[in-house]
């Protein structure tokens, strides 16, 4: 095939995604390697190809898996004096590694009761939580740096960072292609 400046090249065409369907799922853990799922699956383990063909919304088999450097992970904060939120960004920004950090908000409705006359009427109750969440290559700094880091920025962390990623989520399994 002639390249741009019209020397002839060696060249492949590009494989086209065929169209996969399959009803089997499999709920990916942090031990899990493409191969042994098409050694188990299929009795072959060069057939891993199949799984990543099933599911193209992963640009990679890496990430298929959650094992790119690449990952995301959700810091709670507990709200006890008004954070300085533009502070926290500015540093978590400024650390090597740090890709995107962006604060989330939930509002959860919990369910109470309050007395009235004696008899109990149901109630909703606002709950706010707000979380830090942070992208960052795992290559060049660790969960625990960054809780290190809002910790140091006078932030007090509610609960456990939480990754969020493929772990605990499924994959499809498409059924063996034979011939």
């Amino acid at each position: 095939m002639p390249d741009a400046l019209g020397r002839v090249v060696m060249s492949k065409d590009i494989r086209p995604l065929p169209e996969v369907t399959g009803n089997f799922r499999h709920t990916v853990s942090a031990i899990d390697r493409l191969d042994q799922l098409a050694h188990k699956y299929y009795r072959e383990p060069v057939e891993y190809w199949h799984i990543c063909d099933a599911n193209p919304d992963h640009l990679s088999p890496l990430a298929l898996l959650d094992h790119e450097p690449v990952t995301t992970t959700q810091f709670p904060i507990a709200l006890k004096h008004p954070p300085s939120w533009a502070a926290l960004l500015r540093a978590l920004a400024g650390v090597v590694g740090v890709e995107r950090v962006v604060v989330v908000e939930d509002v959860e409705l919990r369910p109470m009761r309050l007395l009235v006359d004696g008899r109990p009427i149901p109630l909703a109750e606002e709950h706010a939580s707000r979380a830090v969440q942070i992208t960052y290559n795992r290559i060049s700094v660790t969960a625990e740096a960054l809780a290190d880091q809002i910790r140091a920025l006078d932030f007090q962390m509610e609960g456990f960072p939480s990754h969020i990623g493929q772990l605990g989520q499924q994959i499809v399994i498409p059924p063996k292609v034979i011939g």
